[in-house]
């Protein structure tokens, strides 16, 4: 494709005008828009418009069965894109929105199939940004947006993440900085019972437990050719970069580098994810660290950065340890095991002499 994308700076807290304008304008004329939220970059279209929805998927290679998510600047928009809305989602939605919580409900009939998957369920939320609202108030419709990236790569998290991916096949690019949380939204279905969490993401399932005391969850990593999926982003093999990822998990912290380093042994070009504390440990070895920060609210907003430039820097291999399973390290446990596509290293204790 021969055009360009039209990039616009904008504010991210005060967004000009006139380019959020030219973004409606797109969007209402069936065109496609990348813009920031407080997740990742979103990949934008009408979610009444069959086509425009249609356009999403051809760009990012994204396979028919995996079902997009719908966005609104209002709750009052709910009865638009859903239908037997129960209370617990007008609860949740006054308790967490705007923010990066997903609720699957069943759909309303202006919905087409194909945003969907055939499903008779949608999946929705409202955005923490100003970037990504003040958007959906000039488009003056809902807009169906998944990540805007490649399907199956690394989640953008900037505007050079989506040029890369993405420049030509997207009419305009709303370029806010840096995305704040750096990890998708958390999926919780209410079609469920009990309720269900389909993929943790930036409201830790702990918080979502003090309105939901019930809430399940279980992970789900499915082969690509499932169909439908149940939510966007449960996939095996998701967020992934080029080269080979490896994860590995472990209590004791010899064991685990002991494990990592002879894995790096055998590697001629390997790379590293790894917290400020975890990098120390390596720090004698030549290869590329790409330092993740003191904690998990850190490691979200690097993760698909780093994944991204140690593929820039060609590297075959890339390691990192897993995170603790609480609060946001869910959510990064989750997006570290499908970028390595389920390749879990567990280094029990005792492991080394």
């Amino acid at each position: 494709m021969s055009k360009r994308t039209r990039v616009f700076r904008v504010d991210p807290k005060a967004p000009q005008p006139e380019a959020i304008a030219v973004a409606g304008r797109t969007i209402r004329a069936g065109g496609l828009v990348a813009f920031p939220t407080e997740t990742v970059y979103g990949l934008g279209a009408n979610a009444f418009d069959d086509a425009a929805v249609a356009k999403i998927f051809a760009a990012k290679g994204r396979p028919a069965n995996d079902p997009l998510i719908v966005h609104i600047a209002r709750i009052d928009q709910l009865p638009q894109v859903a239908k037997g809305i129960p209370a617990q989602a007008l609860e949740l939605s006054r308790r967490f929105w705007p923010g990066p919580l997903t609720l699957v409900l069943e759909k309303a009939e202006r919905i087409p199939a194909n945003l969907t998957a055939g499903l008779d369920t949608v999946a929705l939320r409202m955005p923490n940004h100003a970037v990504a609202l003040a958007l959906l108030r000039s488009a003056n419709t809902p807009i169906a947006a998944p990540s805007a990236n490649q399907f199956s790569r690394p989640s953008p998290t900037s505007a050079r993440h989506v040029i890369d991916d993405l420049d030509g096949l997207v009419d305009v690019l709303l370029d806010g900085g840096l995305t704040p949380i750096g990890v998708e939204s958390t999926i919780l279905s209410l079609v469920d019972d009990p309720p269900r969490v389909l993929r943790p993401g930036g409201i830790p399932i702990e918080a979502l437990r003090e309105a939901l005391p019930d809430l399940h969850y279980e992970p789900a990593y499915l082969a690509d050719d499932v169909s439908p999926a149940p939510a966007p982003g449960n996939m095996l093999r998701h967020y992934s970069p080029r080269a080979r990822v490896i994860l590995f998990a472990g209590a004791d912290d010899a064991e685990v580098y002991a494990a990592m380093r002879a894995e790096i042994a055998g590697h001629k070009r390997v790379g590293l994810l790894a917290s400020d504390a975890d990098a120390v440990e390596f720090a004698d070895l030549e290869i590329p660290i790409e330092r993740l920060g003191a904690d998990a609210d850190a490691a979200a907003r690097r993760l698909f950065a780093a994944l991204r430039s140690l593929d820039q820097q060609g590297m075959d291999c890339i390691l990192a340890r897993a995170p603790a399973k609480t609060g946001l390290g869910l959510a990064l446990w989750d997006r570290l095991l499908r970028a390595a596509a389920g390749s879990l290293v567990e280094v029990p204790a005792g492991h080394t002499d």
